[in-house]
């Protein structure tokens, strides 16, 4: 299912959403500029999980953060910047512009940390935002679950565009990463780090659960059918 947008109206500009998706992507235009010189850059930057549990130094840890803004493809930056754009701007709006900044930095950590413990000894670097958004998304299933996400859904051979409840959209979404990331345990080589998308979700639901209790502008607007 691919989200298309949401209906949830955000009262204050998504000043750090929209940052963190300007970065993302001039990180992304270097890495195009890099050329044969790409894998070094992202095996430096990456984030290796035999590298965090054997550091050579501070920098090992560091790549727990800059992994976050590589991206391996255009099909990779653009899938994680459309959920960005979609889900991000209403939890920048309930949580404030620092606190969302610090809080998807640790649902990225969440995330590469998670990953990195199932995989301990594999030499494969992690990259991408994935952790980091899919704590926004455990935030957003927890604060807007009655929220209508307009969605492109696969049926059969066929594509329809539904609206659905945030909490069907991002609960099956989440079953399904946790399924595969089930299946993932012990295979070897590159793929999805579907642990980081689960570190990361559940990270993102225990952070938002104080702002449960707390009501914004957007609440008047938040009984939808």
């Amino acid at each position: 299912m691919l989200p298309l947008r949401d209906d949830i109206r955000s009262y204050s500009r998504p000043f750090v959403t929209y940052g963190l998706i300007g970065l993302n992507i001039v990180v992304f235009l270097y890495e195009i500029s890099l050329g044969d010189t790409l894998n070094g850059f992202i095996q430096q930057f990456g984030a290796v999980p035999y590298t965090i549990f054997h550091p050579s130094g501070p920098g090992s840890y560091c790549t727990l953060i800059s992994s976050m803004f590589i991206h391996a493809s255009l099909m990779h930056i653009a899938g994680n910047m459309l959920f960005l754009w979609i889900f991000g701007d209403n939890i920048e709006d309930r949580m404030g512009h620092v606190f969302f900044f610090i809080f998807y930095v640790i649902s990225g950590l969440a995330g590469a940390l998670l990953h990195s413990i199932t995989a301990p000894g594999s030499l494969v670097p992690m990259v991408g935002a994935s952790g980091a958004i899919s704590g926004i998304m455990g935030a957003y299933i927890l604060l807007y679950p009655k929220a209508r996400i307009l969605a492109l859904v696969p049926l059969g051979f066929f594509l329809r565009i539904m609206k659905l409840p945030a909490l069907l959209f991002l609960g099956v979404w989440f079953l399904y990463q946790f399924l595969l990331g089930i299946l993932s345990i012990g295979v070897k080589g590159g793929g999805v780090a579907y642990f980081a998308h689960i570190g990361g979700f559940a990270v993102g639901l225990v952070i938002a659960l104080p702002f449960k209790f707390t009501r914004n502008k957007g609440d008047i607007d938040y009984s939808v059918q």
